[in-house]
């Protein structure tokens, strides 16, 4: 028997790893251990050294001159929501969005799921407008964290929660898009916008005349996202405008459409290299004098309280309201208690909201908290809520991927 494996073996095991459903959720994790080992070990000054790092790209006289923090942050989440949009998309047109009846128990359990932890927050912040703006922090779901939890549990799962707690997801993301584009934009520069309007109607004009390669849409998208960028308006919705801009039907019956081409394309990407930098760069909770009473100031406390409390409560409660009502049907297969760890699941912020807390404030202080809020609240919603599935789920219900239509992809 050799004694080190080959690196073919190494190669199918890294490749095995990266497929498994709870792979995201598993780097993340580890990545955000690192940037708390990192900010408060003798490694700080190198961390924030490099997240500090001046990185300009000048054309001419148009400048943009950011910290390597910032171009993570609005650059490379620019290509995460770019992915967002691929997904809200494919959804909408002929996945678990399309319809009525499909939509409507995800729709209201996000919509509790938004108000009742932003209420939570409030309660917490509502006498300082400085902190009060934070309200949308806890407001907002991981997908790869909550799924990975969801995949821990193993094949007792019924494939309904995994598509409820999907569609919640995927709704939360949206609602977060239009949140960032009403409540935390800054100064706006009209002709920024207009040659940021120019471009996205190119990419529909593009998508009107079926341009079927990615990379035109590519090029235009970012020229959009520069112009987003110096309009005030947060630059990662230019990644969504984008992602909208691309055409989902097929080419012909043996090729996929580019909007899937680009959507498997950029999940490892996204999965593996962006989602992790921007937890390294942004989970490095500073824990040096850390005292009882920071743990418990209004920030971090509404942060927690809301992602545990409020969206468990709110998620949890729109659904058991919808369905009672006969507005929305119970997951088949599920029961009470399932739904409900689920709903403690959504509660898992994580990356969305502390990019959220990055737009909200940029005291280092309150960002600490903010860190500390996501981190507690997101910790204690997970374990809750693998606890509780784990337990309600104890037959060998098969956990297998949503089911895919087979129907021809919807021309838009």
């Amino acid at each position: 028997m050799p004694s080190s494996l080959s690196a073919k073996t190494v190669r199918e095991r890294i490749v095995h790893f990266m497929h498994l459903e709870a792979s995201g959720g598993i780097v993340l994790m580890f990545v955000a251990l690192l940037a708390l080992v990192a900010n408060n070990s003798f490694m700080a000054s190198g961390y924030q050294g490099i997240l500090n790092t001046p990185v300009a790209v000048q054309f001419g006289d148009f400048k943009i001159a950011k910290p390597a923090l910032l171009w993570i942050n609005d650059g490379l989440m620019a290509i995460f929501f770019f992915l967002v949009g691929l997904e809200i998309k494919r959804e909408v047109l002929r996945g678990e969005l399309s319809s009525l009846d499909k939509i409507a128990l995800p729709l209201f359990a996000a919509v509790g799921g938004i108000t009742v932890p932003a209420l939570v927050y409030l309660g917490f912040n509502h006498a300082d407008p400085v902190t009060s703006q934070g309200w949308a922090i806890p407001a907002a779901t991981d997908i790869a964290f909550a799924l990975g939890i969801l995949a821990l549990v193993g094949k007792r799962v019924p494939v309904s929660l995994k598509i409820l707690l999907l569609a919640v997801a995927i709704i939360d993301d949206l609602a977060a898009i239009v949140i960032i584009a009403l409540f935390y934009t800054e100064n706006l520069s009209l002709i920024a916008l207009s040659w940021a309007a120019i471009g996205s109607a190119i990419l529909f004009a593009m998508n009107r005349f079926r341009v079927m390669r990615i990379l035109p849409y590519a090029v235009v998208g970012t020229l959009v996202w520069a112009a987003v960028l110096k309009s005030g308006v947060h630059a990662t919705l230019a990644g969504v405008i984008t992602a909208f801009a691309i055409p989902m039907v097929r080419p012909n019956p043996e090729t996929p459409s580019p909007l899937t081409r680009a959507e498997h394309g950029l999940h490892i990407w996204v999965a593996f290299l962006i989602l992790p930098l921007f937890a390294f760069a942004n989970a490095g909770v500073s824990l040096g004098g850390l005292s009882p009473a920071d743990l418990l100031s209004p920030v971090p406390m509404g942060i927690a309280a809301g992602l545990f409390i409020g969206k468990q409560l709110g998620v949890f409660s729109a659904c058991w309201i919808a369905v009672k009502l006969g507005l929305a049907k119970l997951p088949e297969g599920a029961n009470w208690m399932q739904v409900y760890g689920v709903a403690c699941l959504t509660g898992v912020g994580f990356t969305m909201s502390l990019f959220i807390g990055t737009l909200a404030f940029d005291d280092a202080e309150l960002l600490n908290g903010v860190r500390l809020g996501v981190l507690m609240g997101s910790i204690l919603s997970g374990i809750l809520g693998y606890a509780l599935l784990r337990m309600s789920c104890k037959t060998d219900q098969i956990l297998a991927d949503a089911p895919v239509s087979n129907t021809a992809e919807v021309k838009s």
